[in-house]
């Protein structure tokens, strides 16, 4: 009984550390405004806040596998935690704005490692239909940010409070894994059986041996074009809608939040479907159906298609990343798993920088329009990459 109240009391501190590692992502947008003028900033300065950001969390999770073999999964995510801490509440005092951006990076050091982290931890001890609620739950999170910023800004009229909340919170939550640690060392079910199954979180294999596989190469390119085609429609919906197709913004705004709804319920789905449909399956599902979606919307053969298309396209691409993810040691092999969870993370953080800008550079110099095509043309290559990686022999 105690056994399973701590592997249950696991599973939900991790959908709470996945919430909270949504919420800064759910605040900026909200702050920015604020932020900008606080710092007397231009518009685009933000650039350089998201791109320390993103700096950060490729390095962290990149390292992730080195850092889990070193400190174990709990002291890594205690450790993160501290780190966005540090990042959120010294966000709130700092006189400058380059103090600020040295934050960013700080605070994407430990978005990156607890990110890989769960995502290693979850991998390595729990089926696939948890790995989908896992992601539901950044979901969430993302949901929650900008209701806290502008809770703040309302009663407090100060950014600053957003920021310290979410950062207390995120406190609590370094305490919860440092409190933890002893239970993420030995979460095993048979703790005194001499032949246990070797967890992915066991290996100790190096970074240089593991970057040798060219499988590993093959899904870190897998992670790069899924997350940069989710973030591409996330970041471009509503102009698409509102500029080239000429939709009232207040039903091009309800549609586009849609997309992250349709989504954060497609994981939710997914988690309950994991076990029935298995995970092969609706990741092939889902990829088919996000392919439809996105030539829907190129297309557009009749007025509602652009926003149906969106909707159908948030659903299709929730069950994708989590599925990944599950499949890592099937893509790889057990050896080189927990390197490439957390080289996988980077990997899509800098797609999601990437190629949702190469799409604004498109639509600058051709048209919106672009954009369906581009995303479409993706999905076919991401499908031809998921049938490469699922139908080989992997090396161990």
């Amino acid at each position: 009984m105690n056994k399973y109240r701590s592997q249950i009391g696991l599973i939900l501190l991790s959908f709470v550390a996945f919430i909270s590692l949504g919420l800064p992502d759910g605040l900026i947008g909200v702050a920015w405004p604020s932020i900008r003028e606080h710092f007397s900033l231009r518009l685009d300065a933000l650039g350089m806040l998201l791109i320390a950001s993103t700096a950060g969390y490729i390095t962290s999770s990149f390292l992730s596998g080195k850092l889990i073999a070193k400190l174990g999964v709990g002291g890594t995510l205690a450790a993160s935690c501290f780190l966005t801490t540090t990042g959120l509440i010294g966000y709130t005092f700092v006189p400058a704005w380059w103090m600020m951006v040295l934050l960013g990076v700080i605070l994407g050091l430990g978005a990156g490692a607890i990110d890989a982290g769960l995502n290693t931890y979850v991998a390595s001890h729990f089926g696939e239909g948890l790995m989908q609620w896992l992601h539901a739950s950044f979901g969430v999170g993302v949901t929650l940010g900008p209701l806290i910023m502008t809770a703040g800004l309302n009663f407090f009229n100060a950014w600053q409070w957003g920021y310290r909340a979410v950062g207390t919170s995120q406190m609590i939550l370094a305490a919860c894994f440092l409190l933890t640690i002893p239970m993420w060392q030995n979460h095993d079910p048979h703790p005194h059986e001499e032949a246990q199954p070797t967890k992915l979180t066991d290996y100790k294999t190096s970074i240089t041996e593991t970057l040798k596989q060219p499988s590993v190469w093959m899904s870190l390119l897998l992670f790069f074009i899924y997350t940069g085609v989710e973030l591409s429609f996330g970041s471009w919906t509503y102009s698409l809608l509102t500029l080239s197709r000429n939709v009232p913004t207040d039903v091009a705004g309800l549609w586009s939040g849609s997309y992250w709804a349709t989504f954060t319920l497609g994981r939710i789905l997914a988690g309950l479907l994991t076990r029935r449909l298995g995970v092969k399956n609706l990741l092939v599902a889902g990829q088919v159906m996000a392919v439809c979606g996105a030539a829907l919307l190129w297309w557009n053969p009749f007025p509602a298609a652009s926003i149906i298309a969106v909707s159908v396209i948030g659903f299709a691409l929730a069950p994708i990343f989590p599925g990944l993810v599950s499949l890592t040691s099937l893509r790889v092999g057990d050896h080189h798993a927990a390197n490439t969870i957390g080289m996988q993370i980077s990997a899509a953080g800098l797609g999601a920088a990437l190629i949702p800008g190469l799409a604004g550079v498109l639509a600058q110099n051709i048209s919106l329009e672009i954009i369906p095509a581009y995303i479409t043309i993706l999905l076919i290559v991401l499908i031809s990459l998921y049938y490469l990686t699922s139908y080989k022999t992997n090396e161990v």
